[in-house]
């Protein structure tokens, strides 16, 4: 019988501790193998690359943004509100559904925290006697406690310089990174970052601690308007335990005899198990707080004292509508829940169709002040010219030739040649090159007495070697004057 079959059972029904605890794993045993995972991952993504390109990458350095192993150019960052939107929205989905899972499961905050009390300082140095019991500080006043923590200190601070270099990757590569730091005279803002971060890891996790959550974090102040009666949670359930709490969250028992004497069929022990495992220090009998970062520790603590007695845990992760208003089941696939999916997965197409549409070339082109000129050929024509500037970018990492051809109105297909460059220029890689472009006409194209006419064109460039991949198309406009200036020329 699984924890779930038994935690529904109702009432007070008991099994044995053996049934009750068979195939049961604690949801702290479950967070360190997920925090494991998101390590690994986080640590090897920055290596991973696909023709140089990478899954994530923001260069400042290089301003480049790498996205799905895509390069796009800086010019492209109107991808990044889209990334944002998924982020925000993702978590603001992630809430509604299972309260602050988030802070408990990813946040980086938790995970180091965890790595320095739970590892470091229970495991490794045995400075704290039991993980269980997060309220009890170690005993500075201790000489060798005293050396113990200037141990523990430097191991922090060395995952913390790891931590801080790991997130740096997702802004210079790795490829970039160790070079850089071997040249640190001139990458001091680089290496100013690396440290400084460091050292506010150090101070954060070794000092200021669940403080971050509790009084600097503003999403546990969000969080109370995304919940609804369905949103998941560690929840204790007073019907069975009995109320701990008045409504005006002063504590009132502190003993069971004292708790069943008023109400008889209370099961909670008061042996405060889910208070003392709990690392930003509530009781979670009190009810939702601000401070639960729904690690579920409580839900563990009370699980494993409450099936010594052959019962179900008295703290659940359960929602309010099950467990306080006790109003059915909870409904996870709810119109909230469907909603912020359904904007997740517009988001995400919209995403991913702009960042279809990546071009492997910039090019804005701009026409001269000067309308037009005309003048006379050495073979007595006249000759109509239109002057452009071209600003081509090559977003590759390696030289290109670039040219380009004129497409022009229908009816007038190879009457709009091009004058200036006569052959393909050479563009160096994240290079922005700036070109003088002219275009002619020998022809008498329109015939308006009247005003002068703007022809639309289609100007197509691409570079020589990959006319296929590296090709941009531009709209622009050729003038050809009034036929009496046009007449007059001649």
């Amino acid at each position: 019988m699984s924890q779930a079959e038994v935690s529904g059972q109702a009432g007070s029904a008991k099994v044995s501790k053996k049934e009750y605890l068979k195939g049961w794993v604690s949801y702290r045993v479950k967070r360190y193998w997920f925090f494991v995972g998101m390590t690994i991952v986080s640590l090897v993504l920055p290596w991973i690359t696909i023709n140089g390109n990478h899954i994530f990458l923001l260069s400042f350095d290089k301003l480049k943004l790498h996205l799905a192993f895509v390069q796009f150019d800086m010019q492209e960052m109107y991808l990044m509100p889209f990334i944002l939107m998924i982020l925000f929205i993702g978590v603001f989905g992630m809430t509604v559904l299972g309260g602050r899972v988030f802070c408990g499961w990813v946040c980086p905050q938790t995970i180091f925290r965890v790595i320095y009390r739970d590892l470091i300082e229970t495991k490794i140095l045995k400075l704290r006697k039991r993980i269980k019991n997060k309220q009890k500080e170690p005993d500075w006043s201790k000489p060798e406690n005293k050396a113990k923590r200037v141990v523990a200190i430097a191991l922090w601070t060395a995952l913390s310089l790891l931590a801080t270099a790991n997130f740096l990757w997702f802004f210079v590569p790795p490829e970039d990174f160790f070079p850089y730091l071997l040249n640190a005279g001139d990458h001091l803002i680089l290496v100013g970052i690396l440290l400084i971060t460091t050292l506010f890891l150090v101070v954060d996790v070794v000092w200021f601690k669940e403080n971050w959550c509790v009084y600097v974090c503003p999403y546990s102040r969000i969080q109370s308007v995304l919940y609804d009666e369905d949103t998941v949670m560690a929840i204790y359930d007073p019907h069975r335990g009995g109320e701990i709490y008045d409504e005006a969250k002063h504590k009132q028992y502190t003993k069971q005899k004292d708790l069943q004497a008023v109400e008889p069929n209370a099961e909670c022990t008061t042996c405060e198990s889910c208070v003392t495992v709990c690392p930003t220090h509530i009781d979670i009998r009190q009810g939702l707080q601000l401070e639960c970062i729904n690690c579920l520790e409580c839900v563990d603590a009370c699980t494993e004292v409450m099936g010594a007695l052959g019962r179900p845990s008295l703290v659940r992760w359960s929602s309010e509508k099950e467990v306080l208003f006790q109003k059915g089941k909870t409904h996870y696939l709810r119109p909230k829940i469907i909603g912020y999916a359904v904007v997740l997965v517009i988001i995400m197409v919209v995403l991913g169709m702009m960042g279809s549409k990546k071009e492997h070339m910039l090019l804005n082109i701009n026409k001269e002040n000067r309308l037009y000129a005309i003048e006379k050929t050495p073979e007595g024509k006249t000759l109509v010219e239109n002057d452009y500037i071209f600003l081509l970018q090559n977003t590759q990492d390696k030289d290109h030739k670039f040219y380009f051809d004129i497409e022009a109105p229908k009816g007038m297909e190879g009457k709009i040649k091009i004058l200036k460059p006569t052959k393909p220029f050479t563009v160096h890689p994240g290079v922005k090159k700036k070109k003088i472009v002219r275009l002619y006409t020998t022809e008498e194209l329109v015939k308006d007495e009247r005003k002068d006419t703007v022809l639309p064109i289609k100007i197509h460039a691409y570079a020589i070697d990959d006319k296929e991949k590296i090709a941009v198309d531009r709209e622009s406009t050729f003038i050809f004057p009034r036929y009496d200036k046009y007449e007059a020329a001649e």
